[in-house]
């Protein structure tokens, strides 16, 4: 199992960078495929059609999204954290991802680079 964690800036207010990641309307406009979320503890997502999939934990609006992501049937607890801070060019989203399986790490990072983060960036410029 490794850890992921990385800062990126998104040229836009915590506030619309919150509501990016977690309503599934606007999750559908910057990421181009199916989205279900609700911003509600204990209630399941599923992004990208189907790609991912998991459990929301917890929220504080514009401030922190926790999700668990599924893996298969890892035994420890694959975690996604996202902290929002206000930045002098919009948003410094702060992730940290932990328990990703050894063989799924480089798709990850990969993915986070550029589908998700990549995208979301490339929404607000």
């Amino acid at each position: 199992m490794k850890d992921f964690k990385k800062y990126y800036i998104i040229p836009a207010p915590p506030e619309d960078v919150y509501l990016a990641l977690t309503n599934p309307l606007t999750l559908q406009l910057w990421t181009g495929d199916k989205a279900e979320m609700e911003a509600v503890p204990d209630t399941e997502f599923s992004l990208w059609d189907g790609s991912i999939v998991g459990k929301n934990i917890s929220f504080e609006p514009g401030k922190k999204i926790v999700q668990q992501w599924y893996f298969g049937e890892q035994e420890a607890a694959s975690i996604v954290t996202i902290k929002l801070h206000p930045g002098p060019h919009g948003t410094s989203a702060e992730l940290r991802h932990t328990n990703i399986p050894d063989e799924d790490y480089e798709d990850i990072v990969e993915g986070w680079n550029t589908m998700y983060f990549g995208a979301l960036q490339e929404f607000y410029e």
